[in-house]
This record gives C-alpha cells, sequence and structure tokens, in this order.
C-alpha cells in the first residue's frame, strides 16, 4: 500500500506494491511471503484483481456486489464477487470490448459492443445472442423505459435495437458526420450524443426529434484554456435533471445547464489529452475527471482542484463506487488500482476494515516516498563516477538532478571514499574536545582560518567599543566573531579568503580604504567626544573657516589615491599574465624540441653511451612534408598576428611559397562573372566598332619630315585612326 497527500487529503493505493505471477506454485508463492518483505505488506483486497496484459473498461453493478472488467488478451471479462473478495467467473470473447453495460442489477443480464461490429448478449449461464450494427460502433446506452439500446459510431445515424420485440428500429438521422459517445439522462431520460465536430445533439425518445443542439468547440475555447485543434467530444455524463458534463479531446471539461446555451464553467486539464470518463460526487460536489494521466477531483461550482490521482501507467477507465471513497481504474497494465480516499467517504461495507487501518496508519508516524532515495546533482555524480547511469532505471530525473537509491548511494559513496567514515569521526572527536575547552580559562587567540580578517574585525571592535564607552547612552554593536551565524567562516577551510586572486587584489583597495575612512571617523567621533566632555560647560565655539574645504581635498585626495592603486594592481595582473604566457610558449618550445630529439633514435643511444660527436647530423625530410625549426612555433605565432598582405610580402621577399598538399589549402578556383544580356550586347557592339576603326586606319608615316613634329602628335581624339594626323599638312 501507498500513502500520498495531495493538498492535504490523504490518498491510499491499495494495489500498490509486487504481484506474484500465476504460474508459480502456492508453495513457491507461500515460500515467498515469507522472505520479501514487500510482498507481506502488501494488501490483495480482492484476489486476481489483474488482468493478463490490458484492462480496459470496468463497471460495478447497481446492488454494488459485482465488479465487472473487461480486457485483453485473449479478450476475455472477469467478474470478481465483493462478498468473497474473490473472482467468481470468466468469460472469453472472440474480439475485443469497446463498451460494456450491465442491464440488471447484478451480472446476469450484460450487453457487450465488440470492435468487429457484433453486439453480444450475456446472461447468467454465459453468452445468448449475438447481432451485427450497419456500421462500426463507439458507444451505446440503453433507455429502459422502452427497452431500446442506442448505438453510436461511425455513421450519421444512431441505431436503435428493441429488446422487447427483438429487432432493429428506425434510426434517428443527425447531422453529424459521426458519433463519439452517447448517455441518457437517469431523470426525463433524454438522449444526448457527442459528434466529432465538437457538437452535442440532445434527442427526445418519446417523438424521435431533435430538442436541442450545443456548441461545445466553441465555448471550449477561453481565456484560461489552451486548444490545440478541433475539440471533438470525447466524453459525456449527465447529473440530476438539468446538469451535463462534455469532455472535449483537446482536455477541456464544460459544465452545462441544459436551460442554458452556455457553459457555467470550463474546466482545462493542461495535458491536450482526450478525457475519458467523468463522474459525480454528490455528496462534495466534486466532478471527478479524467484523462489518460491523471484524475482530477474539482469543485463544481468554483473549479478549485480538491486532489489529484497520477497513476503510473496511462488511464483507460475511472468506477467510483456508489456512496464510498473508493475508486478503480482500468490501466494500460495487468493490475487494475484500487484507491481509497477517506475523504470523499467512508470504506464499502464488504470492505469496512479499511477505516481502522487509515486511522491506525494516521496514528503512526508515516514514511514518505522520498526517505528510500537520495536527491544528487550532476555534479555529484561527477565526483561519484556515476555520470553512465543518466537514463537509466536507477536514476529519475527530477529538477535540476536525479533521485537514486539510499543503499546505492551509500555503496558508492564508501567506495569513492573509503576513508570518510574515519575524517568525519576524527572531526566529530576534535569538536567534542575543543566544546569541553570552551569551560577552561578563555585565552584571547585568532582562529585559524581567516586570521587577518579576524584581527581586523578585533580591531574595528575595540575601536567602536572605546567610542561606545564614552557615551552615556550608545551601545555597542555585536561583533561578527561572536556571531554563531558566521562561526563557520572561521572553522571552515572552504571558506579562507584567497589574497592572490584577481578579484580579491581589485577589491582590497577599495576596502582598505574604506576601513581607513572608517578609523579616522572613529578616531575623530573619539576626538569630538573628548573635546565635548572637557568643555560641557563652556559654550560651543564656531568651526574655522576652511576646515569643510581642507576635509574635501583629503578625502578627493584619498579617492585619487585609492584609484591609483587599483590601477596599479590591475597592471600588475596584465604583466603576470603576460609573463604566464611567455612561460607557456618557452615550455611548449622545450617540449617541441625535446620531442624532436627523441624522435631520433641514434642521437637518443648517443646521449645514452655519453658520446660526444662534433660531425654535423643529417635528418632525412619525407615525401610530402615540410621542414619545420625548432624556433617554427614562436615564427608561427607571430606570422598569425601579421595580416594578409605582409606575409604576402614576405613570402615573396623569401622566394618560398606558402602551399601544401592538404585537406585544407593548395586548391585553386577558376570563375568568371556571369553578364547581363545588356552587357554582352554592349561589349559587342564596341568590339565590331573598333574592327571597323581599324580597317580603316591609314598609315601616315611617309608624311613624316626631318624638320619636327608637329602640334597633333598624340594629342587629338582617335589616337591611330582619329581626324588630325602625326605630322605636318
Amino acid at each position: 500500500m501507498q500513502i500520498s497527500s495531495v493538498n492535504d487529503v490523504k490518498i491510499y493505493n491499495l494495489s500498490h506494491g509486487k504481484s506474484l505471477p500465476e504460474w508459480l506454485s502456492d508453495r513457491k508463492k507461500r515460500q515467498l511471503q515469507k522472505k520479501d518483505v514487500d510482498i507481506q505488506r502488501r494488501i490483495e483486497l480482492i484476489q486476481d484483481f489483474e488482468m493478463p496484459t490490458v484492462c480496459t473498461s470496468i463497471k460495478v453493478s447497481k446492488d454494488g456486489q459485482f465488479i465487472l472488467a473487461a480486457g485483453t488478451y485473449k479478450p476475455r471479462v472477469r467478474c470478481y464477487d465483493t462478498y468473497q473478495l474473490s473472482l467468481k467467473f470468466e468469460r472469453c470473447l472472440d474480439s475485443d470490448v469497446v463498451a460494456f453495460h450491465i442491464l440488471s442489477d447484478d451480472y446476469s443480464k450484460l450487453v457487450f459492443l465488440h470492435c468487429d461490429r457484433y453486439v453480444e448478449f450475456h446472461s447468467q449461464h454465459g453468452h445468448y445472442y449475438k447481432t451485427r450494427i450497419p456500421k462500426f460502433g463507439r458507444d451505446f446506452a440503453y433507455h429502459y423505459p422502452s427497452s431500446d439500446l442506442y448505438f453510436v459510431g461511425t455513421s450519421s445515424e444512431i441505431y436503435r435495437l428493441n429488446l422487447e420485440q427483438g429487432r432493429f428500429l428506425n434510426s434517428l438521422q443527425t447531422d453529424a458526420v459521426e458519433h463519439n459517445v452517447c448517455d441518457i439522462n437517469p431523470v426525463h431520460h433524454l438522449l444526448a450524443t457527442g459528434t466529432i465536430e465538437g457538437k452535442v445533439e440532445c434527442w427526445d425518445p418519446r417523438v424521435r426529434n431533435r430538442v436541442g443542439m450545443l456548441d461545445c468547440a466553441l465555448s471550449s475555447v477561453t481565456e484560461d484554456t489552451e486548444v490545440q485543434g478541433l475539440p471533438s467530444v470525447s466524453a459525456l455524463k449527465f447529473n440530476g435533471s438539468l446538469s451535463m458534463a462534455v469532455g472535449t479531446s483537446t482536455g477541456q471539461v464544460l459544465l452545462y445547464d441544459l436551460r442554458s446555451s452556455h457553459p457555467l464553467f470550463v474546466k482545462d486539464h493542461y495535458y491536450n489529452l482526450p478525457i475519458k470518463s467523468i463522474n459525480f460526487h454528490e455528496q462534495l460536489d466534486l466532478v471527478l475527471s479524467a484523462d489518460s494521466k491523471i484524475i482530477k477531483m474539482w469543485n463544481k461550482d468554483t473549479g478549485k482542484v480538491f486532489s489529484t490521482i497520477e497513476p503510473q501507467t496511462n488511464i483507460n477507465d475511472v468506477c467510483v463506487y456508489p456512496h464510498s471513497g473508493m475508486l478503480f481504474t482500468a490501466n494500460e497494465d495487468p493490475k487494475m488500482n484500487t484507491f481509497y480516499i477517506p475523504a470523499l467517504g467512508p470504506a464499502p461495507r464488504w470492505c469496512s476494515f479499511l477505516d481502522n487501518l487509515t486511522e491506525e496508519l494516521e496514528e503512526s508516524p508515516e514514511t514518505t516516498v522520498y526517505d528510500d532515495y537520495k536527491f544528487v546533482t550532476r555534479k555529484d555524480l561527477e565526483n561519484l563516477g556515476l555520470s553512465h547511469l543518466i537514463g537509466s532505471s536507477l536514476l529519475r530525473a527530477y529538477m535540476h538532478g536525479f533521485f537514486m537509491d539510499i543503499r546505492l548511494y551509500h555503496k558508492v559513496k564508501a567506495m569513492a571514499n573509503p576513508f570518510a567514515y574515519e575524517e568525519y569521526r576524527k572531526d566529530k572527536i576534535r569538536q567534542k574536545i575543543e566544546e569541553s575547552r570552551t569551560q577552561r580559562v578563555q585565552v584571547k587567540k585568532l582562529p585559524k582560518v581567516n586570521k587577518e580578517l579576524a584581527l581586523k574585525l578585533i580591531e574595528e571592535g575595540e575601536d567602536e567599543a572605546q567610542l561606545a564607552s564614552r557615551k552615556k547612552k550608545g551601545k555597542g554593536h555585536p561583533s561578527i566573531l561572536g556571531d554563531d551565524r558566521f562561526q563557520v567562516m572561521f572553522e571552515n577551510p572552504d571558506y579562507q579568503v584567497n589574497e592572490q586572486s584577481e578579484e580579491f587584489r581589485l577589491l582590497n583597495p577599495l576596502v582598505s580604504k574604506v576601513s581607513q575612512k572608517r578609523k579616522k571617523k572613529l578616531r575623530l567621533l573619539a576626538q569630538q567626544a573628548a573635546a565635548a566632555a572637557q568643555q560641557a560647560a563652556e559654550e560651543e565655539e564656531e568651526e574655522p573657516e576652511g576646515r569643510a574645504s581642507s576635509e574635501e581635498e583629503e578625502s578627493s585626495d584619498d579617492d585619487k589615491s585609492w584609484v591609483e592603486e587599483v590601477r596599479e594592481q590591475r597592471r600588475l595582473l596584465r604583466q603576470e599574465d603576460y609573463d604566464r604566457r611567455r612561460l607557456e610558449r618557452k615550455q611548449a618550445d622545450r617540449n617541441t624540441s625535446l620531442l624532436a630529439q627523441e624522435q631520433n633514435p641514434r642521437e637518443k643511444s648517443d646521449q645514452v653511451r655519453g658520446k660526444k660527436t662534433n660531425q654535423p647530423r643529417f635528418f632525412q625530410i619525407k615525401a610530402g612534408e615540410e621542414f619545420r625549426s625548432f624556433g617554427d612555433v614562436a615564427c608561427k605565432q607571430k606570422l598569425q598576428k601579421a595580416s594578409l598582405e605582409d606575409r604576402l610580402k614576405l613570402e615573396e621577399h623569401s622566394g618560398t611559397s606558402n602551399m601544401a598538399d592538404t585537406a585544407v589549402g593548395s586548391k585553386q578556383l577558376t570563375f568568371t562573372l556571369k553578364k547581363s544580356d545588356q552587357q554582352r550586347k554592349q561589349q559587342q557592339v564596341e568590339r565590331e566598332h573598333h574592327e571597323e576603326r581599324r580597317k580603316l586606319r591609314r598609315s601616315a608615316g611617309h608624311l613624316s619630315s626631318g624638320r619636327g613634329r608637329g602640334r597633333g602628335w598624340g594629342g587629338g581624339r582617335g589616337g591611330r585612326g582619329g581626324g588630325r594626323g602625326r605630322g605636318r599638312y
């Protein structure tokens, strides 16, 4: 049994726990019950209350004695006797059950609507009769006064089957394309059907005429709802003579008064899942609406959530046991869940012992679900070396971390740090010894952590205490050293102030100047207090002129001084950063040279043997590789900082080309710009013009003389073939 609390409402999951497989023998089951604690603690309210694979629908008979459930695989129906708390009978069917109804007060008359259009009738002894409807059905309802069955499905017609005459009657023609659900009011027997277009049509069975229509798809779109797609009607339920609840395929529940075409209230589940089932709880004025993920219980007048139930598997159907706080769910799981909520009502008569059990559990301290789990973050998993478990069943994601089994956590923690317990034990012993020493005579000494900060606080506290003692009504402020809230800062080494960090060095000048100003102010106040005590009887003298200006100049000088100090610290930090990078480059060059030496086995052997050779050494350069000197790293960095123009000039000057057959470079691309038709025509005209002028050109060499050249030499238009000559005329 699992206990949960939502909105201070206790919910008892009676089906929680391990279930024993059917193929186990009775002897094996008894042995497991003796050994396994979880099996011993489970509550098996009804024996074998489960299906082989999946349960699709569940209902309770009118007399409350029998619980019938339909499921698969293979398709079957099971009947449980609540007086015997066991399975009464099981009947296998030919196809899956879409919906079924109990026509009698007990299990003696049953009607099943199958997925293959068959309608099957069962009596007390078993199968009685089977017939077929023209179209595939999705739901049906029984009209008690006329003994008519109304079937709705993938058709615009509502089929009527009269059980008294044993024949089909004229169907009801509707304006809808398809119907999903239907229901009959138990008071005035009004028939309502929900269509795929999101409308509800109401019919009067006495005259077989439509008496009204509600547009639920349009009414479900409000400011507080989130609608994706066209809302079709997926659930329908009457409450009394005038109330009706409509569930849509987009996760909204609409409450209607039959006298109005507008809904009284719209409740959104915010899961965008079709509403599977709707039930009413008349004692507390609650509506129990369920989709495949969650069951919500809320007030039908205000919409305030009373409580919620979220099973581990998807929900197919919900059935509330009449006049009690118990409800059953049909799930996408072999086990059918049983929930008991004492706030909704007492336990049924056949399991009245649940009231005493829940009262005893409320008196005893309850253990929450998280007591057996440890919350760890992603960083904790990396420290423990369990990052590979992310996504597995051993870790359950929650908020910014994961839940893992506390036993697994302790085991991994012990393996990762086997001496953690010894260190913890030593720390506890040291703390106990220090606590016992506090009863002795105390000698003022600085703490082990943050000694300079403690000394600074002590000096400031003494100055403030002296100033407060000179005042009559003054009281000193409590020191941080004596405050328990800041005690860890002077005991835990993790809180040690790192004075070499960049943040501290940039902030320290400002803090030191502020502390110096504070000390000056304290000394000034002390001097003023002493002077005021000596001259209490005398009149106060006026302050000499220029005092304020001198103080302002002093404050301005102080500001300039700490600004200059901050600049100096920034300069030092940049210099240290530069030196550090320079050292790293040198180390990289040294590593490169050492690596080159190690790659030459002959040189390495000479060094081992201690031989000194003055002869030059030769290195073989392989094909496709460039020669790189040992100082190539620094040269390469300089080239990277230079511009492209400088690099090209350097290559031209050195006569070397930086082309290499690699996957990145050494590729040339030749392309031509695409010109428009107008540009091509213009170029063609210019070429023709030049050709024509070239043909008409005449040589003027015979006109030249030795007396010189004329004015028009090369100065006129036309150049070589123009109207001006090259000599005199």
